[in-house]
């Protein structure tokens, strides 16, 4: 699948309200080959200074072109976390949950804290029906923008000489860029993406590199017991 942009608008560096990449692909045999296995995790402004924050989390990475591509498992609850005081425990937390070809958006601000969480559904954020080949945007009336739906995994990285480097059988070592594969080429992750207005999730409380105000966020999923 060829990255084509979700939402408009260019990523600023300079002026990220937050940037986490973390790239865990495949997961603890009980999650690999779903969508509770976390690839990445991405936050960040839409563009410098906007008054918004993009929230991605790309799930289930391991599959590569040649295979057939799985779908949102309806017993995943996927949570994005923010912390608002500085405490690492959060204070607002936007779920996802798919049913019946709709991701549907939630956004607390009294969440379960601890092992195990529930569907906030009092507090409806709006749903956009999950993408096939063709992007789907949903804008809701507050000015929130969503997206759930398959997208080529983002993450560069030639497995194969890795895997010969960590066994001794490339003395060379690894490949410059111009001879370097990109071993997941091609392959997708299924990822859901939120622009939201800060407004709707609270002053944040961190700083980056940059000095510029970001959110503490990080994500997890919930399968159903």
């Amino acid at each position: 699948m060829k990255r084509r942009p979700i939402f408009g608008g260019a990523v600023v560096l300079a002026g990220l309200a937050a940037l986490f990449v973390a790239a865990d692909h495949i997961d603890a045999p009980s999650a690999a080959g779903s969508t509770a296995d976390i690839a990445d995790f991405f936050a960040f402004e839409p563009n410098e200074g906007s008054p918004n924050t993009v929230f991605i989390v790309d799930l289930q990475s391991n599959v590569l072109p040649d295979l057939a591509y799985g779908s949102f498992d309806e017993e995943v609850l996927t949570e994005i976390n923010i912390d608002l005081d500085g405490d690492l425990v959060e204070d607002r937390v936007i779920q996802a949950i798919p049913r019946s070809g709709t991701m549907y958006f939630f956004l607390s601000d009294s969440p379960r804290t601890g092992t195990s969480s529930a569907v906030q559904a009092d507090s409806p954020i709006g749903s956009v029906a999950i993408s096939g080949p063709s992007a789907t945007v949903a804008t809701t009336t507050d000015g929130v923008r969503l997206f759930a739906g398959p997208r080529q995994d983002p993450f560069y990285f030639d497995f194969f000489q890795f895997n010969a480097v960590i066994g001794g059988m490339a003395p060379e070592g690894f490949l410059p860029p111009g001879e370097a594969a990109d071993t997941f080429d091609g392959a997708n992750t299924l990822s859901i993406v939120i622009e939201i207005p800060n407004s709707m999730l609270g002053t944040p409380t961190g700083q980056n590199a940059l000095g510029v105000p970001v959110y503490k966020t990080w994500v997890t999923t919930n399968r159903k017991s």
